[in-house]
């Protein structure tokens, strides 16, 4: 486990999927803005759900996010589109509603960053999220990160089309700040 003070990432174990399936995914309007992908009705079993554990992929780094003062499940974390020979990747975070608003959001973004430079090697890091999703804004640039741009109206969500960020963040502006 990768742990911070508040929260720690680990493996995905099956017994996460029932939680993270009932409460991410069939959340059809929340779910529809924490994925470009259209959502589908999928069952939580017979490895139909997208958090079913996977095997290990070297284009994907998937997480579950513990709040280590209760050892309940928080929520997802990973490293997706992970390119070895440019050393880059994309962060993903979803938390339960539950879990929300505690901080523990903002120290999965530091706990990625750190599996990112420190354990992969990756040189870059970038986040794509909504223009309104503020949570995900600040967590990202309390870590480093940088806006690097605005996709307008390039993503559709949920019957309308809505403004995409990009921040980014490199493994050298990552360790000055986490020093």
């Amino acid at each position: 486990m990768i742990s911070g003070q508040l929260a720690g990432l680990r493996a995905r174990l099956p017994e996460d999927v029932p939680l993270l399936h009932a409460e991410l995914y069939e959340d059809v309007a929340t779910r529809s803005r924490a994925d470009s992908r259209p959502w589908r009705p999928r069952p939580a079993t017979g490895g139909f759900s997208p958090y079913e554990p996977a095997a290990p992929s070297d284009e994907a780094a998937v997480f579950s996010v513990v709040d280590l003062a209760t050892a309940e499940l928080a929520g997802e974390a990973l490293l997706w589109g992970i390119d070895q020979h440019n050393r880059s990747a994309h962060l993903g975070l979803s938390l339960r509603p539950g879990a929300r608003g505690r901080g523990l959001g903002a120290e999965a973004v530091q706990l990625l960053c750190r599996y990112g430079f420190t354990v992969r090697g990756l040189h870059r890091l970038q986040v794509d999220t909504l223009a309104d999703n503020t949570a995900m804004i600040r967590a990202a640039t309390a870590a480093g990160f940088t806006l690097e741009g605005t996709l307008r109206r390039s993503a559709w969500v949920y019957g309308e089309f809505l403004d995409e960020v990009l921040l980014g963040l490199l493994a050298e502006d990552w360790t000055k700040s986490a020093e």
